[in-house]
């Protein structure tokens, strides 16, 4: 045998023994058989493939050898691809709680689910994220947005060689929050890869993004701005902190009194305002008072407020979104459910499976603080953008996602309007052209963090008429 064929036997048996898949029929909690095609599986990256990814693919519901391959990333860092599944509406399964008895989570189908438009795969990543796991300790180790963006492209990479028909068909990478700095790294990778001839060539149309985190300062600065847009706190108040603060309400100066009176003020104001949708209570199931995020929704929720929540079934207690996230605790976590879904049992380090991993959180290293250059690099490309954003969001607010957008100095294609479904306004939108390249903003009116999850039949709309090449 020839040395070179000899190389390609061995990388070949080398990718089959790294993948797993396994076609699911049924689900614990679903009666009777899936009427969608659903894979889950394991693909290994990084060094000796010690990290194991974790996934779960649908075939489109309509013409999966013709729909978009897209590839979702949920944000966190470290929030289960799972939850954008059944909370976020994009997958076609959801819990149907008003049936959800005890420790026995319902599922029912999702009319609005993203998949009935696109073959998704939803990505369990970084390393340590949903059932996704490293053999070696090392493989959490100095864990970044660097280490993440290079593990997915390697996934995907792989992915598609597993899954060769899908080749041709038009390729997004899409994710939300926190992902609005790993999407548009992923997208350069994938970009760069293509321009090197890595194999497999990817037929990449553009991307996705949600509610994105994307420069953390400018961000969070913008959250002063969206507070008095939304009368949260008063003119008064806010022109005194612009003129004191000198507009910088994150890099302050403790020796300025006037500034840091005033975000005193500021954040007596807003102290019980829920930040991921400041229309919802403040929820206290857990700790009385949120972590400071990322650019993830708060998820306050944990073993011990599951066993509190189920012993007391009758406890009068103001609704929280987060009671429903109960659910996704007790049904991943049992074994059952983990055999169906082929969990791999050697993951030692794996503990239990959680909606969004904190130890994650606190040992992942944000080493890129702003996306933006990705951004401003991938126009020369001419790909299609589409970012959205809830506009009752104040975690990763609307003016600071349409701050950095304008920054990038595109041409307005086609000014701010609102966009409609079933003859109501359900947000407004921008469009934005340099050649090639085109980038569609638009708002969700009422979303929070983030907009599917708030208003699924909406955002459904936004994506299938995108996708389409159909204005909003």
């Amino acid at each position: 045998m020839l040395p070179e064929a000899l190389l390609l036997v061995t990388l070949l048996n080398m990718n089959v023994a790294s993948s797993s898949s396994n076609i699911i029929k049924t689900l614990p909690g679903f009666r009777g058989d899936l009427p969608f095609k659903l894979e889950t599986g394991y693909v290994g990256v990084g060094g000796m493939d010690d990290v194991q990814l974790f996934y779960y693919f649908f075939e489109s519901e309509g013409s999966p050898e013709y729909d978009p391959l897209v590839l979702w990333l949920t944000g966190g860092p470290g929030c289960s691809a799972f939850s954008a599944i059944v909370y976020e509406n994009l997958g076609p399964l959801s819990f149907d709680s008003a049936h959800s008895i005890g420790n026995k989570p319902k599922l029912k189908l999702n009319p609005y689910s993203w998949t009935k438009v696109a073959n998704i795969i939803f990505l369990d990543a970084p390393v340590g994220t949903g059932f996704s796991y490293a053999k070696n300790w090392e493989g959490y180790t100095n864990l970044n947005d660097t280490i993440s963006a290079a593990q997915t492209y390697q996934f995907l990479r792989k992915w598609l060689m597993d899954h060769p028909k899908f080749y041709n068909n038009p390729l997004y990478i899409a994710g939300d929050s926190y992902s609005g700095i790993i999407v548009p790294m992923l997208v350069q990778e994938i970009s760069d890869g293509n321009q090197d001839e890595h194999a497999p060539p990817m037929n990449l149309k553009g991307y996705v993004l949600g509610n994105p985190l994307t420069d953390s300062e400018k961000d969070d600065n913008s959250r002063v701005l969206f507070a008095y847009l939304k009368a949260l706190i008063s003119e008064e108040l806010y022109q005194s902190m612009k003129i004191n603060c000198k507009g910088d309400y994150i890099n302050v100066d403790l020796n300025n009194t006037l500034c840091v009176d005033d975000l005193e003020l500021y954040n007596e104001c807003i102290e019980d305002i829920n930040d991921v949708q400041i229309l919802e209570p403040v929820c206290t199931v857990h700790s009385p008072k949120p972590a400071q995020s990322k650019g993830y929704a708060d998820d306050r929720t944990n073993k011990d407020s599951v066993n509190l929540l189920l012993s007391f079934p009758q406890l009068r207690r103001p609704w929280c979104r987060s009671y429903a996230y109960l659910l996704s605790y007790i049904w991943a976590n049992d074994k059952t459910v983990q055999e169906a879904l082929h969990i791999q049992e050697n993951q030692g380090s794996i503990k239990e499976w959680e909606r969004c991993n904190k130890t994650l959180q606190e040992f992942y290293i944000s080493d890129v603080s702003s996306s933006l250059v990705y951004h401003e690099n991938l126009i020369k490309q001419g790909y299609r953008v589409l970012v959205y954003s809830g506009d009752h969001d104040m975690n990763v607010p609307y003016v600071g996602t349409m701050g950095w957008i304008e920054s990038l100095n595109l041409t307005v294609d086609s000014h701010w309007k609102p966009w409609f479904v079933d003859g109501q306004v359900a947000g407004y939108r921008v469009q934005y052209t340099y050649k090639k390249y085109q980038l569609t903003y638009a708002t969700i009116k009422g979303a929070g963090h983030t907009a599917p999850e708030y208003k699924p039949e909406e955002c459904f709309a936004m994506i299938s008429r995108w996708l389409a090449y159909y204005p909003l």
